[in-house]
């Protein structure tokens, strides 16, 4: 696959504060390649050096085989940028807004209204044209800025954050529109999210985390690092059934509700051995494949959101790291 985004030991500090450190990566044509990581860990600073907003303090970012420093304009004739705050024009339509992109894009005359028909069908909102962007929701706010950056036709879309605030329903729909988008058009898309099912529709996925890249795979094979399953059993008797895993499984688990949690290899199979054991009873028990949130815990100690079935995996590893 040819790389169309290539970046080398790309480093940015403001003053003593080093908010990207160094790191390196390629983006293959048509790929939908995503960064993942918290609020601060140095997605939008990358992102706003790979679109020419920013410069680097060391290192080099090629698009297209061009040096977003060295060559700035050439650079932005090849992007579309759709950044996570709203950059329409409330008192335009949905027309006016992409006729204004049209213009400062330089996209020929008698191009343009062909372009703006066909970029507003595309995202489902051919009948609203004429209509003002103020009375659109924000998710066909969201679908008029992605037809807005598909009218100079750009090789590379960035999306920065692309879904935060929406709705589920909406940020599925949206996720319609990209995929077609990449289908159609063949456009490499870039996006940063930390929504961690986001990531999901990538098809590989740089882990960011304090500025560095601290991984970088597909969706799947990054939680096939994790390994582990997580099981919750409920019981009556969870300090019996602690002693058991303990004792005859040397597994450590942690209380959860009214039962434990625990990590094993091939939760399904482990399961069937507990069964059929000389055990507590149990009311029931549950096993939760590894997801990005537990791959972001393994690769930094810490989530990006610890919250419910994750907070448990967090404190399993805490604990299996003070034993180690």
């Amino acid at each position: 696959m040819t790389a169309v985004i290539e970046v080398e030991d790309l480093t940015k500090k403001y003053g003593e504060v080093e908010a990207v450190r160094g790191i390196g990566f390629s983006v293959g044509a048509g790929e939908i390649f995503g960064f993942l990581g918290p609020n601060g860990a140095g997605k939008t600073t990358t992102i706003k050096i790979l679109c020419t907003l920013l410069q680097p303090t060391s290192g080099h970012a090629r698009l297209a085989g061009l040096d977003v420093t060295t060559s700035p304009d050439d650079v932005r004739r090849r992007i579309g940028v759709i950044f996570q705050d709203p950059a329409l024009d409330d008192r335009l339509t949905a027309e006016e807004n992409l006729m204004l992109h049209a213009v400062a894009y330089r996209v020929p005359r008698p191009e343009r209204a062909a372009r703006i028909a066909e970029a507003l069908r595309f995202v489902d909102l051919h009948e609203r044209g004429r209509d003002l962007a103020r009375t659109f929701s924000g998710g066909m706010k969201r679908r008029l800025e992605i037809a807005r950056g598909l009218i100079h036709r750009p090789e590379i879309l960035f999306l920065d954050e692309p879904t935060t605030g929406l709705d589920p329903q909406t940020r599925a729909r949206t996720w319609e529109v990209l995929r077609a988008l990449r289908r159609d058009f063949g456009t490499t898309l870039f996006l940063t999210t930390h929504y961690m099912d986001e990531a999901e529709n990538c098809d590989r996925i740089a882990v960011i985390d304090h500025g560095k890249i601290v991984a970088l795979d597909t969706p799947a094979a990054l939680k096939q690092r994790v390994g582990k399953d997580l099981v919750t059993a409920r019981s009556a008797d969870p300090a019996a059934l602690a002693r058991l895993l303990s004792e005859k499984y040397g597994i450590t688990s942690t209380p959860a509700d009214d039962g434990l949690s625990f990590l094993v290899e091939e939760g399904d199979a482990f399961i069937v051995k507990l069964l059929t054991d000389d055990r507590p009873a149990l009311a029931g028990i549950s096993v939760r494949r590894p997801t990005l949130d537990d791959v972001f815990l393994s690769l930094t100690g810490r989530q990006i959101r610890e919250e419910g079935a994750e907070g448990q995996f967090a404190r399993l590893r805490a604990i299996a790291r003070r034993r180690g």
